[in-house]
């Protein structure tokens, strides 16, 4: 997905926050300047946390919000799954609630607040065009033998393991893999988050192989590419994955909510909506 002017503007308005560092915020520039018509927000965010790092040296400044947020949907977790098992559909109801968790996302949204998330539970709905998606979901799961979750945010990969929970439930012959950052990015979940909240204990977990807020195709690890080649289904969470994956060819399901206007514009909805959307 081509980043444009106003997307290039706020990936810029992010990372002048960070530090007044002059020789980091020339980087920046140069970088946002000459990007490419192939380069998505997720690679020049890549770009920017290794210009940060010779220019100021390595740091992982979510730390505390990526156990924060992790603590608290652990927290949420048993009273969500009794929801979740209540519902008339359990693994469409597992997949809007894990949809939710996207609102987590320091790279896309000014300000993630704590009451505006968990008042997103109520509202918790499927349109009609995600029911349409979903049916297809369904069929191509009946039919699968692997099955590849790519994740995105901390706190979020809880709901995902809820999700994964009813997926096998429903699918108990389907191998599911879930891959993750390769390593600290924004607030995005790694090894480290899979393992903490326990999403190990349900399916593979691998490495996307690199520090990018997304899935770039060139920068897969050999793991990563030879699951996305094998996968049946994929489902990709989150708008770094849209933007690094869409229009690649690949046959992918994404979940999101669409928390910046490149996406509201883009699928002509408002802010925090949710969607799923299918790309073959």
């Amino acid at each position: 997905m081509k980043v444009i002017e106003s997307c290039a503007e706020c990936l810029y308005d992010k990372v002048v926050h960070l530090t007044d560092n002059e020789g980091y915020l020339s980087e920046v520039r140069s970088i946002i300047a000459n990007r490419t018509e192939n380069d998505t927000a997720p690679y020049l965010i890549y770009q920017f946390a290794k210009a940060y790092e010779r220019c100021c040296g390595k740091a992982s400044p979510y730390k505390e919000i990526k156990k924060k947020f992790n603590d608290l949907v652990l927290s949420m977790e048993s009273s969500i799954r009794r929801q979740i098992e209540r519902s008339d559909n359990p693994l469409k109801a597992a997949l809007m609630y894990a949809r939710i968790g996207n609102y987590i996302d320091f790279g896309a949204m000014k300000n993630v607040d704590e009451q505006t998330f968990l008042s997103l539970f109520d509202k918790a709905s499927f349109s009609d065009d995600d029911e349409k998606v979903m049916g297809s979901f369904i069929q191509q799961c009946r039919r699968a033998k692997e099955f590849l979750l790519i994740t995105d945010n901390c706190g979020e990969i809880v709901l995902d393991k809820l999700f994964i929970e009813q997926l096998k439930k429903r699918f108990p012959d389907l191998n599911v893999t879930v891959m993750v950052r390769g390593d600290e990015v924004i607030n995005d979940a790694t090894m480290e988050d899979a393992e903490y909240v326990g999403i190990n204990t349900l399916a593979r977990v691998i490495s996307n192989g690199a520090p990018v807020a997304g899935t770039v195709l060139h920068m897969l690890s050999d793991e990563g590419r030879e699951a996305l080649e094998k996968a049946e289904v994929i489902l990709a969470k989150g708008q770094g994955n849209y933007e690094s994956l869409c229009g690649q060819g690949k046959h992918v399901f994404y979940s999101f909510l669409c928390k910046c206007d490149v996406f509201t514009e883009r699928f002509n909805v408002p802010k925090l909506t949710g969607l799923l959307v299918e790309e073959w």
